[in-house]
């Protein structure tokens, strides 16, 4: 292991603040992931909005996300916070970059490594810029959201702060959906279990898809049967666990990692989830829920939740999804990284 005597600079989004106040998943890895290296004695420099929350150096060219601040253009935003970091490249041993394809355009423009988390393909257009940059440190967040000819060092999950999530020993009996109203996320299939089952839905989440939400949420919301009380952070997500029975992960496309799995789970509310892409790697079907295919078998499913131990579900996410286990992957990730720079040196 690599002794925490390294200057490493993690690149977060700034979208949001980092980490964020309500949505933001890859702020909140970021703002993990940087917590957790200080508490080891790393020295940390963290590349966020102004307004971001950190232990490590934090150094800033916006003062808020520009989700946040409707002045802000977020393309401006984006490129002089990427570049920023860049620019300062010389004082780090390492970049840990946490911005998509964007931020690999500067990699071969410095002598500072550049270590990349990839959170997921925001499109099938981005994929020449990975491609080009494809011989670039490359980091997984699940075993299934690979793609074929980049050089991964590892695959790390993501990782949460169990202290924010304290178990909840008993269950409610509403179902829970947190995320994105989208139609990636599978809120109007939520909606159809709901309704089958005969159980009350509270759904929280940003209003992404305004034209989704018009026409395959809003109609069924009547804040009795079906519920949506909009985003939620920390505070609001346990409140919320306190009150579910089950979460309902229904996605429509392959889930890249999906935070509120490990989320829930934490606070041991089992996971009803499609069985594509990482949900079969963050849930253990019949252990910490089940993995379906659709509406008619999360019904059924419903029916074998008091099978779960809700205390089997936490201690899965200790196990595997816990800050402490993802910095842990992170360090070996790094110490590879340098071992492979200190060859190439003469």
């Amino acid at each position: 292991m690599t002794k925490p005597d390294k200057r490493v600079a993690v690149l977060s989004p700034v979208a949001w603040r980092t980490p964020p106040r309500q949505y933001g998943a890859w702020e909140t890895v970021a703002s993990n992931i940087t917590e957790g290296l200080v508490a080891r004695g790393w020295d940390v420099t963290l590349f966020a909005s102004r307004d971001s929350v950190t232990r490590a150096h934090l150094h800033a060219v916006l003062d808020k996300g520009y989700e946040e601040d409707p002045t802000v253009d977020p393309k401006v935003a984006e490129y002089l916070h990427i570049s920023e970091a860049f620019e300062r490249a010389a004082e780090f041993d390492l970049i840990h970059s946490h911005y998509d394809f964007m931020a690999l355009t500067y990699t071969r423009l410095v002598k500072t490594p550049v270590l990349t988390t990839i959170h997921g393909f925001s499109s099938p257009k981005v994929m020449p810029v990975y491609h080009k940059y494809r011989d670039g440190y490359f980091v997984s967040i699940s075993d299934s959201d690979r793609a074929p000819g980049l050089n991964y060092l590892a695959t790390v999950y993501n990782g949460i702060n169990l202290s924010l999530y304290p178990l909840q020993e008993s269950s409610g009996d509403d179902l829970i959906f947190l995320g994105r109203i989208h139609p990636d996320k599978g809120v109007h299939l939520a909606i159809k279990v709901a309704n089958l089952s005969g159980r009350r839905l509270i759904i929280a989440g940003i209003i992404q898809d305004e034209v989704y939400h018009r026409k395959e949420v809003e109609p069924h919301i009547d804040d009795r049967n079906i519920c949506y009380i909009g985003p939620v952070g920390v505070a609001g997500k346990n409140e919320l666990f306190a009150r579910g029975c089950a979460l309902l992960h229904l996605n429509t496309i392959p889930e890249r990692f999906g935070l509120v799995l490990a989320e829930a789970n934490a606070a041991g509310v089992p996971v009803i989830a499609m069985d594509l892409g990482s949900c079969r790697e963050v849930i253990s079907d019949g252990q910490t829920g089940f993995l379906v295919n659709n509406v008619t078998e999360a019904v059924r499913a419903l029916g074998r939740i008091p099978e779960i131990d809700r205390r089997a579900c936490r201690s899965r996410v200790q196990e595997h999804f816990s800050l402490e286990t993802m910095v842990d992957g992170y360090e070996r990730v790094y110490s590879t990284i340098f071992d492979l720079e200190a060859k190439k040196r003469p």
